[in-house]
């Protein structure tokens, strides 16, 4: 990027993104290289906002603490130093770099934020985005500032199903993030934004992290491949709800409320191939007399996907008002009185109670009687998300299309890694409850009845669901009938959350 903001029109050489690349990986300026080089405590007074430790840790002509203060932690490095690491005048070319005359010597100064991030397999990768902007300086975010990768960034990236797919597309695609993920899993990508400065940004990211063949594409959603499909679609979209349409290109949209959310959701089965994943972060509205639940699934419903609606957090009014006047460095300035007024003025007209945070993931099934999963899951689940999460749709589609004769036909196992847990009073003759507990996945836990327990313990999907229950009423002198008829429901229920699978 040049002084005045603008990334080049041109783009950036491929030889001298690939020497870079390998300056960088030589110094071990990667993820594991960058912890280990800053220390706990660095590390933790960065996540604060406070640099000094930082700068300490980093200081000398050694050549990872010199780029970890170019272009981390955007700190002016003496351009003798800087020669003996960087091809510092292509740099300044290319647009990355300025060298300043100072009165004590020239200094070379970083006009973007170079960050490692790791790949699949430990690949390295690189981000390219903004400087960001720091509290306490008076600076806030230009308005088509492109923002760099973050936690919202790595929750993405543990979401996405595996591969391989052929054509992958990234909507708004920011600083390039999920298509250097995407390319582990798909042949061709393409990623779209409509900020031309964020796409700029993004081919940066792409040419520096080994990954130069990224179809890149201005427009807005899915404007740019109106008559295209692809077999894995991924968006980190500008979801936050606000009254101020667009004033910030890489989270806010010019649709109001979660409309743009709902727009990529609807939308999604156009641009799928039969069987392909959409999958989004979202924001959605919590208001009066609306289920969060509803609003949210009839997004999917109709659309012939079956889908997983996952919310992990939510936040008052209030609370996601100061989230965002934190993110964009408006705590302090004038404004901020009078934005957080004017924004909880706007909450307030529109009966907005809370806003969720989560997850879509649709399959394109090509069903009339596709179903959708919506949930919250607030604790924590195994990391990462994408190589079993099809296995969780997979569990609400069966359990959705099994009528409970046929769930009593059916051979059920118990799924691996679920155990079971009886607490009771010592020497009682019953327990006062039983669970069922997963230790991996979504590590969910299920009460269940004895009849429940007993077939876990006897399942392993060699014989059918009905004689097992026959065996178990007669052991705990029951009617047969009634526990057959009892049952399914329950066990429905769990096959949908993962406890027990169908094998045929």
């Amino acid at each position: 990027m040049t002084d005045n903001g603008r990334v080049p029109e041109t783009a950036f050489p491929r030889g001298l993104a690939e020497r870079l690349r390998a300056i960088l990986i030589d110094a071990d300026y990667t993820v594991s290289g960058v912890r280990d080089r800053l220390g706990d405590a660095a590390a933790r007074a960065l996540a604060r906002e406070e640099l000094v430790p930082a700068l300490r840790a980093t200081g000398g002509d050694e050549r990872l603490g010199l780029l970890l203060r170019l272009w981390w932690l955007q700190s002016p490095i003496p351009a003798r130093a800087a020669r003996a690491v960087l091809p510092v005048d292509e740099l300044a070319a290319a647009g990355l770099v300025r060298v300043d005359e100072r009165p004590d010597g020239p200094v070379v100064r970083s006009l973007v934020h170079l960050g490692p991030w790791e790949l699949e397999e430990g690949r390295p990768g690189f981000v390219v985005s903004d400087p960001k902007v720091r509290p306490g300086r008076g600076e806030v975010p230009r308005a088509d500032h492109v923002v760099g990768a973050g936690g919202a960034s790595a929750t993405l990236s543990r979401l996405i199903v595996d591969g391989p797919a052929e054509r992958a597309l990234d909507v708004g695609t920011g600083c390039g993030v999920q298509a250097l993920h995407l390319a582990s899993r798909s042949r061709e990508i393409t990623a779209t934004d409509l900020n031309p400065r964020a796409l700029r940004m993004a081919a940066l990211s792409t040419a520096l992290s080994g990954v130069p063949d990224v179809r890149l594409l201005p427009g807005s959603l899915y404007e740019p491949v109106a008559d295209e499909r692809f077999d894995l679609i991924v968006s980190n979209p500008p979801f936050v709800i606000t009254p101020d349409a667009s004033r910030y290109t890489y989270r806010e949209s010019d649709l109001p409320g979660d409309t743009v959310c709902a727009e990529l959701v609807r939308e999604a089965p156009a641009h799928l191939t039969e069987g392909g994943w959409c999958q989004i972060l979202a924001n959605w509205v919590h208001s009066d007399g609306d289920d969060w639940e509803d609003r949210v699934g009839g997004w999917i419903t109709g659309t012939g996907c079956s889908g997983w609606v996952v919310q992990r957090d939510v936040q008052d009014p209030a609370e996601y008002v100061e989230l965002w006047l934190r993110d964009s460095c408006e705590h302090g300035t004038p404004e901020y009185t009078r934005r957080y007024d004017a924004w909880l003025d706007y909450f307030e007209r529109e009966g907005i109670k809370g806003i969720g945070f989560g997850w879509i993931s649709l399959r394109n099934d090509v069903a009339q009687d596709a179903t959708v999963r919506v949930e919250q899951l607030r604790h924590d689940i195994e990391q990462p998300v994408g190589p079993y999460l099809p296995s969780v749709v997979d569990g609400a589609m069966t359990a959705h299309r099994l009528t409970d004769a046929a769930l009593l036909s059916a051979h059920v196992a118990l799924a691996p890694g679920v155990v079971e847990e009886r607490v009771g009073v010592p020497g009682a003759p019953d327990p006062e409850k039983i669970v069922l507990r997963q230790r991996d996945g979504l590590r969910r836990v299920a009460r269940v009845g004895t009849v429940e327990a007993a077939l876990a313990g006897v399942c392993d999907g060699t014989m059918p669901v009905g004689p097992l229950l026959d065996a178990i009423a007669q052991l705990i002198n029951e009617d047969p009938a009634a526990v057959r008829e009892r049952v399914p429901g329950a066990l429905r229920t769990l096959i949908s959350e993962g406890f027990f699978t169908v094998t045929r």
